[in-house]
């Protein structure tokens, strides 16, 4: 299996925790909720860096008699969860917070904490989410944005990504928030800002579930992988054509296939074997990401 780079993922990590100090500290001296609010976001998704570097080094195992297909899903699985705790821990705790702080606002005249660390967390945050930001374009290539996200076959990259553009809008939010309430005298602003983070949040982890539970349910390869793969054994000189193909990814770099082939009448058994391991090689040396290949003859 080829190797997954995670230094994007240690990246993503170092910068939460330092963000996260920084915004419970301000929090400590301001009472903000906004400001706690985001700390919670922080230490979360730190959380979720360290589940999905687990989810990584899990998926790396070899196959043995209990996964004879491997443990590539244990990248998917870990995905799925990390999705669920942005849901169940960040959403509804920020929001819960908000309500909270809403109900009973608190003013505060010094809000000097508050710039200095929001400042400090875009700064940490942008610079993690353009190093994300690169490696997801270097895989995307002429893809859309969104189309790249709904097609992506790695969640541990858009996963990091949008958690880093949710930080970003986050910040924002937080910001304006202590802004406006400043200005305005308004301490309400800082409950209202609190909920609708958590909201944001809540929506954000609804559409990771979405995207990692189907690749946790099992995702075809693409349309025009198959027609090159059908292609290719089309072109073989033993096989009439490929009645039908099932394929499915057990993790970003490794796919199972199986392909139910009309062979030449007249082969014999071993004319048949040494055509399917033809087929077999030509096709993992265009598409090696296909790892185990199953060729039956009908």
């Amino acid at each position: 299996m080829a190797s997954r780079s995670k230094l994007f993922i240690y990246v993503a990590l170092g910068a939460d925790l330092l963000i996260a100090v920084t915004k419970f500290v301000a929090a400590a001296f301001t009472g903000s909720a906004a400001m706690i609010s985001e700390g919670i976001h922080s230490i979360i998704d730190g959380m979720n860096q360290l589940l999905l570097i687990l989810g990584i080094n899990r998926s790396k195992k070899r196959a043995d008699s209990k996964r004879p297909f491997g443990y590539g899903k244990e990248l998917y699985f870990w995905a799925f969860i990390v999705s669920l705790l942005l849901f169940s821990l960040g959403g509804c705790i920020s929001f819960y917070e908000g309500f909270l702080r809403f109900r009973h606002p608190r003013a505060e005249s010094d809000q000097t904490w508050n710039y200095i660390v929001l400042g400090i967390a875009f700064l940490f945050t942008a610079i993690s989410a353009g190093f994300t930001m690169k490696k997801f374009n270097k895989h995307r290539g002429e893809q859309g944005f969104w189309e790249a996200i709904t097609k992506s076959k790695d969640p541990s990259v858009f996963i990091v990504l949008l958690g880093d553009l949710g930080d970003l809008a986050g910040l924002t939010i937080a910001f304006l928030a202590v802004y406006l309430g400043q200005r305005l005298h308004n301490p309400y602003l800082d409950g209202i800002a609190s909920m609708i983070i958590g909201v944001f949040l809540i929506v954000l982890s609804l559409l990771l579930l979405k995207e990692c539970r189907s690749l946790l349910m099992g995702e075809a390869a693409g349309s025009k992988m198959l027609q090159t793969i059908i292609a290719v054994t089309e072109s073989d000189e033993a096989v009439v054509k490929v009645k039908k193909h099932y394929s499915m990814y057990m993790a970003p770099e490794e796919i199972v296939l199986q392909l139910l082939a009309v062979f030449k009448k007249g082969l014999n058994a071993a004319e048949i074997s040494r055509a399917i391991k033809r087929i077999r090689k030509k096709i993992q040396e265009k598409f090696p990401q296909v790892k185990q290949i199953f060729i039956e003859p009908e």
